[in-house]
Protein backbone atom coordinates (compact mmCIF):
# COMPACT_ATOMS: atom_id res chain seq x y z
CA UNK A 1 0.00 0.00 0.00
CA UNK A 2 1.15 3.33 -0.94
CA UNK A 3 1.13 6.03 1.68
CA UNK A 4 1.64 10.00 0.36
CA UNK A 5 4.59 11.87 1.84
CA UNK A 6 2.17 14.32 3.65
CA UNK A 7 0.08 11.88 5.43
CA UNK A 8 3.85 10.31 7.78
CA UNK A 9 3.46 14.24 8.80
CA UNK A 10 -0.21 14.58 10.36
CA UNK A 11 -1.57 17.31 12.65
CA UNK A 12 0.45 18.76 15.13
CA UNK A 13 0.25 17.35 18.63
CA UNK A 14 0.23 18.90 22.00
CA UNK A 15 3.69 18.68 22.30
CA UNK A 16 4.12 20.17 19.18
CA UNK A 17 1.53 23.27 20.10
CA UNK A 18 3.49 24.35 23.42
CA UNK A 19 6.66 24.27 21.37
CA UNK A 20 5.24 26.65 18.80
CA UNK A 21 3.66 28.57 21.72
CA UNK A 22 7.01 29.52 23.25
CA UNK A 23 8.34 30.62 20.50
CA UNK A 24 6.10 32.48 19.17
CA UNK A 25 6.18 34.64 23.16
CA UNK A 26 9.66 34.61 22.75
CA UNK A 27 9.85 36.03 19.63
CA UNK A 28 6.99 38.66 20.51
CA UNK A 29 6.88 38.67 23.57
CA UNK A 30 4.69 41.92 25.04
CA UNK A 31 3.17 42.23 21.38
CA UNK A 32 1.82 38.67 21.05
CA UNK A 33 -2.06 40.05 22.02
CA UNK A 34 -1.24 42.52 19.38
CA UNK A 35 -0.05 40.36 16.87
CA UNK A 36 -2.78 38.10 17.33
CA UNK A 37 -5.63 40.38 17.24
CA UNK A 38 -3.95 42.13 13.81
CA UNK A 39 -4.21 38.71 12.52
CA UNK A 40 -7.44 37.92 13.36
CA UNK A 41 -8.64 41.11 11.72
CA UNK A 42 -6.94 40.75 8.48
CA UNK A 43 -8.39 36.90 8.62
CA UNK A 44 -11.75 38.16 8.75
CA UNK A 45 -11.00 40.97 6.07
CA UNK A 46 -9.87 38.83 3.57
CA UNK A 47 -13.04 36.25 4.37
CA UNK A 48 -15.63 39.36 3.68
CA UNK A 49 -13.51 40.26 0.62
CA UNK A 50 -13.62 37.04 -0.66
CA UNK A 51 -17.66 36.74 0.08
CA UNK A 52 -17.91 39.64 -1.59
CA UNK A 53 -16.39 38.45 -4.85
CA UNK A 54 -18.20 35.07 -4.49
CA UNK A 55 -21.50 37.55 -4.42
CA UNK A 56 -20.55 39.83 -7.57
CA UNK A 57 -19.56 35.89 -9.49
CA UNK A 58 -22.86 34.58 -8.21
CA UNK A 59 -25.17 37.96 -9.23
CA UNK A 60 -23.26 37.77 -12.72
CA UNK A 61 -23.86 34.32 -13.30
CA UNK A 62 -27.54 33.95 -12.14
CA UNK A 63 -28.43 37.13 -13.22
CA UNK A 64 -31.43 37.03 -15.95
CA UNK A 65 -32.53 40.72 -15.95
CA UNK A 66 -31.33 43.89 -17.78
CA UNK A 67 -27.45 44.76 -17.97
CA UNK A 68 -26.64 46.60 -14.67
CA UNK A 69 -27.07 50.80 -14.61
CA UNK A 70 -22.93 50.94 -15.31
CA UNK A 71 -23.45 50.84 -18.97
CA UNK A 72 -24.70 53.61 -21.41
CA UNK A 73 -27.91 54.95 -20.74
CA UNK A 74 -29.94 54.95 -24.17
CA UNK A 75 -30.79 58.71 -25.14
CA UNK A 76 -34.67 59.04 -26.38
CA UNK A 77 -33.70 59.86 -29.75
CA UNK A 78 -31.95 56.72 -29.91
CA UNK A 79 -34.12 54.16 -31.73
CA UNK A 80 -31.21 52.11 -34.03
CA UNK A 81 -29.63 48.92 -32.69
CA UNK A 82 -26.47 48.73 -31.49
CA UNK A 83 -24.82 46.69 -33.87
CA UNK A 84 -21.00 45.01 -34.13
CA UNK A 85 -18.84 45.90 -37.23
CA UNK A 86 -19.08 43.81 -40.11
CA UNK A 87 -16.54 41.37 -41.12
CA UNK A 88 -15.17 42.15 -44.80
CA UNK A 89 -12.91 39.49 -46.02
CA UNK A 90 -9.65 40.81 -47.54
CA UNK A 91 -9.69 41.25 -51.41
CA UNK A 92 -6.37 40.13 -52.55
CA UNK A 93 -4.15 36.89 -52.01
CA UNK A 94 -2.21 36.78 -49.51
CA UNK A 95 1.02 36.39 -50.42
CA UNK A 96 3.99 34.41 -49.00
CA UNK A 97 6.47 36.95 -47.50
CA UNK A 98 9.16 34.63 -46.74
CA UNK A 99 9.02 33.35 -50.32
CA UNK A 100 12.16 34.01 -52.37
CA UNK A 101 11.61 35.79 -56.20
CA UNK A 102 14.06 34.32 -58.79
Amino acid sequence: MHTPILAFFGAPGPMEMMIIGGIALLLFGKRLPEVARSMGKGIVEFKKGVSGIEDEVDKATYSTSTPSSSARPIANDETEPVTSPKFEPPVAEPTDVNSESV
